[in-house]
């Protein structure tokens, strides 16, 4: 089921890159990360899709929670079973644009990414800065920013409230390369 998902995910995002304006990853790295006195925890996917349309500076990205990879692995159950709910909520998405996205060059310039995060069910509008090199074989980004949780209605149990931040860092880098047909 999951293969499944996935094909049609990319069929999708590739149906969206059918210029040679467009520029796609498969393999953007996303890592959260939270921080409390109790306890830190740290969790790795190297399995986002993320595409740029150069026309306009709009912006995609999907992200399979279970693709998430934890030290432990009761930590990666807990995550996708109690927390962020994968079978319900199989994926965060990213759909917005590139403010000024035409300044961006070859040398390294923050610019704001403004759009809807889709997250456990819930869509809000967010901005984000965000470091971006523009070369002609690829659009490097990279970035951070904090996700609230109850923003999202992702509920923490108070019996492990303490071992996990309310707020968890998110940072992300992403290589985007020319589509070809």
């Amino acid at each position: 089921m999951k293969a499944i998902v996935a094909i049609l995910s990319c069929l999708f995002f590739v149906g969206v890159a059918q210029s040679q304006k467009k520029y796609l990853t498969k393999s953007g790295a996303v890592h959260f990360y939270s921080k409390t006195l109790v306890e830190d925890i740290t969790a790795d996917n190297t399995q986002v899709l993320s595409i740029i349309d150069a026309s306009n500076g709009k912006m995609a990205i999907q992200i399979l929670m279970k693709s998430f990879l934890f030290e432990k692995a009761l930590m990666q159950e807990h995550f996708n079973e109690n927390y962020v709910e994968s079978d319900r909520y199989p994926k965060a998405l990213f759909k917005g644009e590139i403010l000024n996205f035409d300044a961006i060059g070859e040398a390294k310039s923050s610019q704001q990414v403004q759009g809807d995060l889709t997250l456990h069910g819930v869509t809000k509008n967010i901005v984000v800065t965000a470091n971006f090199i523009k070369t002609k074989e690829a659009i490097l980004v990279e970035g951070d920013f904090f996700v609230k949780l109850a923003d999202y209605n992702i509920k923490i149990p108070s019996v492990v409230g303490k071992k996990i931040a309310e707020n968890i860092k998110v940072t992300f880098t992403f290589k985007h390369e020319p589509y070809k047909k």
